[in-house]
């Protein structure tokens, strides 16, 4: 693979080193002029061509160098004693006893998705699957998180609709239950700027654990998968830049999926892991080839030759800069010892899968890239990965911080009727049914799903054991705008709330991180501010951050949505006897609330949907208080006295009541006894609080057991036979209606903004 000519060529048809210079092209791929010149500097004085200044933007993107995030991404705890992989590689590794491991990831798919939805969603998917079957693990399972505007508008119906399809047609084709995930709507934050938050969980065995990583000079590294196309090209930068009215112009940084060919790919991967004869493999995910070869090669501290000319194409003349820089789908990149290439060959050929020996290990640091005998790219390689800039921004407490200090959010909130109230909210396409979206999901393919979604967290079975992984993504975007800080605590105590009421103790975290541009004061403060309280939140209840994603830039027409961290959490549960839903099970059975209830209605569902907007101060987070409860729920649920559990966040008391109802189809008869007004009692969102029933005979087990460890428990009622939801405060009935009334309102929340669309 030597070039005719040892100095950089550039191709006659594009930009000459000294027109990119002059004319600032540069600036049009997302760097910065000080970026441009400090990559000259890396050249040693060097001038780069179009195919190396490509290279170096999409490195040095925010979505590939995290340059904007990673001084305060370095605040997270990442180490445990289960933890065998944290961050750095393609998705978090935690033990899980027997030598067997869960493996997790979350990332975005934000601008794609609102410039392609289908697609944008699809591949969003695709390349989360990669990220763990690349770690040499089986997918079991999937989940998202989604954040549309308002349903009332055409255009978000659309991206609602195209998006849900997107994630259904790929998580079905290829035969991974897509099992929990969550959706809200909120015109005021992401009406032009989509969420989409896509996650895989993975199991596999500890001799199995795979890195990408490139040693051993000499040996070669192959490229498996489908062939190199133009799309996706600069798909990095796309995610690293605010949404504008130019975006829909940038469809082709829009990624196509092919589902089958994944299946294919996927396979032949772990039957090469079981081989054991793989010492790196990475998924080509952003940045392509580009950022899979480089960063292999940076992190196994050698050099790599690429040969372009070996390298797949279902287009022809693509140039290096094309080929590089493409995020085609369904690509891996694996490093074996040389002479036994034919292996890898033979299991690619067995799933009807390309492979091509596109390049080979070196001595240094050099990444040179060939293409038609030529020289094209000549760099050293750990100026792509461990040199990218890292900026620490300006912060600025924004005005609308303190103006809520003063807010009084109670008055315009104690007015309605609370069973007025119950119904906006159970109508609510936030607080209502998600089956319109997971119906449109095969959650039970491979059959090991224990626990379907609807309930506060996913429970899929490990095999050939009695153990199950618990699963949950949550997030709240308006608590976190509110206080950055305690809208963080709460993203991760609620994740691990909702893993604990399953049965499961929280393992780890992986998370995405959407927030506006760090260029701007205020933003950089809400990300900084929220990343402390996530951190302190992981610390106390002992989930460190395995993996995750920053997703930034999150802006359209110059303003940002809510920051919106969005929080992946895993849990064991020891024995499946212990899995736990939210249903009430039993006429006659005990329903018990832990923990107390305060008057924290600042950013709740009932003043989003009273007043159209939020203010105030979100709910306080005692973490320690959050630890206490957390441990008796699993403590009661371990000891068998247990029925239902659920916790209750966004929607309060009323909702968790009427949820646990119509899940199991019973009625049930609370009486509350409060100095708080009804709408506070009844719709507070105060946190570390959890809705239990329990037989008769194992009530007062609990009721002590919560008091040895500090909790408050307050006997408030019964379930009862009669499918009837009744609630008395201080002796005086607010709520009172059937199941099937609060059903129907609770399903229809959606379709029924959905059919909008058919008449308009």
């Amino acid at each position: 693979m030597q070039p005719k000519e040892t100095v950089v060529q550039t191709l006659a048809h594009e930009p000459t080193p000294e027109m990119i210079r002059d004319q600032q092209l540069y600036k049009e791929m997302g760097l910065m002029e000080s970026e441009y010149n400090q990559v000259i500097g890396h050249l040693n004085g060097r001038l780069p061509n179009w195919t190396e200044i490509g290279i170096y933007s999409v490195m040095w993107s925010e979505h590939c160098s995290y340059k904007n995030s990673k001084p305060l991404l370095r605040r997270f705890p990442t180490k445990g004693s289960r933890v065998l992989q944290g961050p750095g590689e393609g998705a978090g590794v935690i033990d899980i006893g027997d030598q067997q491991a869960v493996v997790f990831k979350m990332e975005s798919h934000n601008h794609p998705s609102a410039v392609e939805p289908f697609q944008g969603a699809a591949t969003g998917v695709g390349g989360i699957i990669r990220d763990v079957f690349s770690m040499g693990a089986r997918p079991i399972a999937l989940l998202n998180s989604l954040r549309f505007g308002d349903l009332e508008s055409p255009r978000v119906r659309y991206l609602f609709e195209e998006v849900v399809a997107g994630i259904a047609h790929y998580g079905n084709c290829i035969g991974i239950p897509t099992v929990a995930g969550e959706v809200v709507f909120d015109g005021n934050s992401y009406e032009g700027n989509p969420l989409v938050n896509a996650m895989c969980v993975g199991i596999l065995n500890h001799d199995d654990l795979q890195k990408g990583i490139a040693t051993g000079v000499g040996n070669p590294v192959i490229y498996v998968g489908a062939s190199t196309g133009r799309d996706g090209i600069h798909g990095a930068t796309f995610a690293s830049e605010e949404l504008s009215e130019d975006s829909e112009e940038k469809r082709p940084a829009v990624q196509v999926g092919d589902p089958f060919m994944e299946k294919l790919l996927l396979e032949a991967c772990l039957e090469m892991v079981e081989a054991n004869i793989l010492l790196g493999i990475q998924d080509m995910g952003a940045a392509g080839l580009t950022s899979s070869s480089a960063e292999m090669a940076a992190k196994g501290e050698h050099g790599l030759d690429l040969n372009l000319d070996l390298v797949p194409q279902r287009e022809t003349g693509m140039t290096p800069y094309e080929m590089m820089l493409s995020e085609s789908q369904e690509r891996m990149l694996v490093v074996v010892e040389q002479g036994r290439e034919n292996e890898i060959k033979a299991i690619c050929d067995k799933w009807g899968l390309q492979s091509a020996i596109v390049g080979r290990v070196t001595a240094g640091n050099r990444y040179r890239i060939f293409h038609k005998g030529d020289l094209v790219a000549d760099i050293p390689v750990n100026t792509l990965v461990d040199d990218a800039p890292v900026y620490e921004r300006e912060v600025k407490v924004p005005a609308y911080y303190q103006e809520n200090e003063h807010v009084d959010v109670l008055s315009s909130l104690t007015k309605i009727d609370p069973q007025e109230a119950l119904q906006k909210v159970l109508s609510s396409p936030n607080m209502g049914s998600k089956k319109w979206v997971y119906q449109q999901y095969d959650h039970m393919v491979r059959t090991s799903t224990a626990v379907c979604p609807g309930s506060d967290a996913a429970v899929v079975v490990v095999r050939g054991t009695e153990k199950a992984l618990a699963m949950s993504a949550d997030g709240n975007g308006r608590y976190v705008y509110l206080d950055p800080e305690q809208g963080g605590r709460i993203a991760i105590a609620e994740s691990a709330r909702n893993v604990v009421c399953s049965g499961a103790k929280p393992l780890g975290v992986t998370d995405c991180l959407n927030f506006g541009s760090p260029e701007k004061p205020e933003v950089y403060w809400q990300l900084s501010k929220s990343i402390d309280g996530m951190s302190e939140a992981c610390r106390v209840l002992e989930t460190p951050v395995v993996g995750g994603n920053v997703s930034l830039y999150n802006e359209i027409k110059g303003t940002p949505i809510y920051p919106t961290p969005i929080v992946g959490m895993v849990g064991l549960v020891e024995k499946r006897e212990h899995i736990t839903t939210q249903a009430w099970k039993k006429d006659g059975d005990v329903i018990l609330l832990l923990g107390d209830t305060q008057a924290e209605l600042g950013g709740s569902e009932l003043q989003y949907l009273i007043t159209g907007t939020i203010s105030g101060r979100p709910p306080h987070l005692d973490l320690q208080k959050e630890k206490v409860v957390q441990e008796t729920v699993l403590q009661a649920i371990q000891k068998g006295w247990v029925r239902s559990a659920h916790d209750l966040s966004e929607g309060g008391l009323a909702l968790a009541l009427a949820e646990a109802s119509m899940d199991g189809q019973l009625g049930a008869s609370i009486q509350l006894q409060t100095d708080l007004h009804p709408i506070v009692q009844l719709f507070s969102e105060t946190q570390s609080r959890v809705l239990l029933s329990v037989a008769p005979e194992h009530v007062e087990k609990v009721k002590q057991l919560a008091n040895e460890l500090g909790i408050t428990d307050t006997q408030i009622g019964h379930v009862t036979q009669e499918p009837r939801l009744q609630i008395e405060v201080n002796e005086q009935t607010v709520i009172q209606e059937e199941i099937q009334v609060l059903t129907q309102w609770w399903e229809e929340a959606i379709p029924c903004k959905m059919k909008a669309s058919s008449t308009n």
